[in-house]
């Protein structure tokens, strides 16, 4: 009779072996973000600052953006000042001028 709550092995069974689930096992580097390594599915590297994938700013009043896929830009079209928050394309050195627009904030006195 087999203990309570204990393995139950068949005539000629072998026992299994399982294993926690750790995470995923490091195959290639971590990415860097200036000299320290982080974790890119709970963080990222902004201007070599290791930030929570839910970090927010404020780009101007009113106006938040998430830094880890989006970037704040300030322009000024003719005499008006506006602020775009622009997303980061993955793979990409993106800048405000070819980046996507994720959303335009108010205009702003500069």
């Amino acid at each position: 009779m087999p203990l309570v709550g204990g393995p139950t092995l068949a005539l000629g069974a072998h026992p299994t072996l399982t294993l926690p689930d750790t995470g995923p096992w490091l195959c290639q580097p971590a990415p860097r973000c200036g000299d320290q390594t982080y974790d890119p599915l709970e963080q990222c590297c902004d201007n070599d600052t290791i930030l929570p994938l839910n970090a927010t700013r404020l780009c101007v009043p009113n106006c938040i953006f998430y830094p880890c896929f989006q970037h704040c830009c300030l322009e000024s079209p003719g005499s008006q000042n506006q602020a775009v928050v622009t997303f980061k394309v993955p793979g990409m050195k993106s800048d405000c001028r070819s980046s996507p627009i994720s959303k335009i904030c108010a205009q702003v006195s500069l």
